[in-house]
């Protein structure tokens, strides 16, 4: 992401009003992109890291492993920073070709069919709970065994009960522990979680375009 002053400044704010914290550096590199992405701070309580989620994201990100989100905003809110560093594939669970299915949403379905294909990949799930629910059935079927899972859709049916089945599950996540989200935290955390894995990988921010 390219900083302006202003961008500075409001970093500079959230710093002096986020109070203690128990992140790691790295970790409240993430949550604080998210606050500001969202200007609630109610964030620095809810988003929860699996241990060495941060650093398995990070090389898969430089490994170049192919990225699948549920919706077109997470796809279109993370696609700079993904072209103009590692340049990892992302593919969209909504773009898909599946045959029209009426018991599951369009979402479900695409991301299954994507997870199927890239089993290793990074997913993305910031809009569609039921995309969540389809990724952690296939998890716990070890029929895909993903990277690392970035989920924060916003819901009010099975959403606590789809991330608690993903945090007791062995894949690495990020996710909200909440009913809270949207598209929009979930770019924002990709995008932390890129400029981290872009400087740990011993590449300089500053000179890509």
């Amino acid at each position: 992401m390219e900083w302006h002053i202003t961008d500075a400044q409001s970093l500079a704010i959230i710093d002096s009003e986020i109070g203690d914290h128990v992140f790691s550096p790295a970790e409240y590199e993430i949550v604080r992109r998210v606050i500001y992405a969202t200007s609630d701070f109610e964030y620095k309580s809810l988003i929860r890291f699996s241990e060495h989620a941060l650093q398995a994201g990070a090389a898969a990100l430089a490994a170049r492993t192919t990225i699948v989100v549920d919706a077109p905003m997470v796809q279109v809110g993370i696609a700079y920073d993904i072209q103009n560093t590692f340049a990892n594939p992302v593919y969209c669970s909504m773009e898909a070709l599946t045959r029209p299915q009426k018991e599951r949403t369009r979402s479900a379905w695409g991301i299954e069919t994507l997870a199927k294909r890239y089993p290793e990949g990074i997913f993305v799930v910031g809009q569609a709970q039921t995309a969540l629910t389809a990724l952690v059935d296939l998890i716990e079927a070890e029929e895909i065994r993903p990277a690392l899972i970035i989920a924060t859709p916003a819901g009010f049916i099975n959403v606590d009960s789809d991330k608690e089945r993903l945090q007791e599950s062995l894949v690495p996540y990020i996710t909200i522990d909440s009913r809270k989200g949207n598209a929009v935290v979930a770019a924002a955390i990709v995008d932390g979680l890129v400029d981290l894995a872009w400087q740990a990988y011993g590449q300089d921010r500053s000179g890509v375009s």
